[in-house]
């Protein structure tokens, strides 16, 4: 990370730390990377207890940042300072904990919004703390029930089938939206599968496939057949990708 971002850093973990309603700080580790890098940004996540302040008033402690806009219902902040682009995510401690000690009450939330958020939980550098309270909630995620990753197995491949189905339909079709968005449900929900068999959480898109090909429970010739089906080789007709996709889905829902 150089000076600048360093700087910049610092700052905001200054200044966000000293709201009382705040009680722990984590930065994406990918934060760290060269500040050049065409998708370089800070990217925090801000748990807390009670409340933050106002966007308004946000936006002045945090020095009238460039091109600051809020989320609505304003627990996402995007902005710029000094060039860096910034991303600030605001989590309510009650919400984040009750979703993290009883998961089989929130199977269907995650199955729709995905395991990216509880990721980001365990995995994101801690920089400032008030309490015990994300130590606490991590031992949990290491100790996630094995009845809650079963049952997002069957979410999720429940899925990957219906967009497999999806996928067979659009093979013959000439709507090429209809194509593209077909394969690329049927490999988020095939990788979320396979995430889920090996009890883990999901990364962000960009790591996704690196991390996806490392895991060490995968469905036979897994490396061969996701390369086929994500990549765009003149050699493979659609449907001939299609018919890949279906044993690929065989192949993991006999991982069970």
């Amino acid at each position: 990370m150089k000076r600048k971002s360093e700087d910049i850093l610092s700052f905001l973990i200054d200044t966000i730390s000293r709201w009382p309603g705040v009680d722990c700080i984590c930065v994406d580790r990918r934060s760290q990377q060269d500040e050049l890098d065409p998708h370089y940004a800070l990217v925090f996540d801000v748990y807390y207890r009670r409340s933050v302040p106002a966007m308004d008033k946000r936006q002045n402690l945090f020095d009238n940042p460039g091109a600051f806009e809020s989320a609505p219902g304003g627990m996402k902040d995007r902005f710029f300072l000094d060039e860096i682009p910034i991303r600030v995510e605001y989590k309510h401690l009650p919400g984040v904990q009750d979703l993290v000690e009883h998961p089989l009450r929130h199977i269907k939330l995650l199955k729709n919004a995905g395991t990216y958020p509880l990721y980001r939980l365990l995995n994101f550098p801690l920089v400032f703390s008030r309490s015990d309270w994300i130590e606490r909630m991590r031992a949990e995620l290491n100790n996630f029930p094995q009845e809650a990753w079963r049952g997002l197995f069957d979410s999720f491949s429940a899925k990957m089938e219906h967009y497999l189905s999806d996928f067979g339909a659009a093979a013959v079709s000439e709507n090429q939206f209809f194509r593209l968005m077909s394969r690329a449900g049927f490999l988020r929900f095939a990788g979320a599968s396979v995430f889920m068999f090996n009890h883990v959480f999901e990364p962000s898109h960009a790591e996704y496939e690196s991390q996806l090909k490392t895991q060490p429970v995968l469905p036979a010739n897994f490396a061969s057949l996701w390369d086929s089906i994500a990549g765009e080789r003149n050699d493979l007709s659609e449907f001939k990708k299609f018919e890949l996709a279906r044993l690929l889905a065989r192949e993991i829902f006999e991982l069970q």
